[in-house]
């Protein structure tokens, strides 16, 4: 009986600290803070240009909790397959407005209006969309439903010249 009860008490506390893990674990990052934006763009873009499919470029960061909910929500497997069958995806990493700033600048600023933020590029490098309004700044609150209705609305986009 005395072996039992050490058994079941180990078991517990064993448990107890897988809970506590996951409870305090620290959250995913979606953004690798050491990677080279510039280089990961003009690889997406071949990758784009070969598969015939538009760049989709994320701008966030791991701190944020809309960035992360936007990760999470894009790695969702209806919507991960819509962007895997329309965009090569690229996700720059922009600390706390401080890191790759010219790569912000090259895409006309999406993230004025807040992070997680996006461009769409074709594949001649045209900006086809950008959310310069802070539209997914918000994504913790948005459904999966409502990511696949933008994301499906994105895909019909093309270049329009100006003037």
């Amino acid at each position: 009986m005395r072996s039992t009860c050490k058994s079941l008490v180990r078991i517990f506390a064993v448990c107890s600290l897988f809970v506590l893990q996951q409870t305090f674990a620290e959250p995913a990052k979606p953004y690798d803070e050491s990677a080279d934006a510039n280089a990961d763009i003009a690889a997406a873009l071949m990758r784009a240009q070969a598969e015939n499919k538009l760049m989709l470029i994320t701008f966030g960061a791991n701190w944020c909790p809309d960035c992360r909910a936007f990760d999470t929500a894009i790695r969702q497997p209806e919507l991960a397959a819509t962007i895997d069958e329309r965009y090569v995806l690229v996700k720059v990493d922009v600390g706390n407005w401080d890191k790759n700033i010219e790569v912000v600048r090259r895409f006309d600023n999406p993230i004025a209006g807040g992070i997680p933020s996006i461009v769409v590029v074709d594949a001649q490098e045209h900006n086809l969309y950008a959310t310069k309004a802070g539209q997914l700044a918000a994504s913790r609150n948005m459904s999966t439903s409502e990511f696949a209705r933008f994301f499906e609305a994105m895909a019909t986009l093309q270049y329009q010249p100006p003037g």
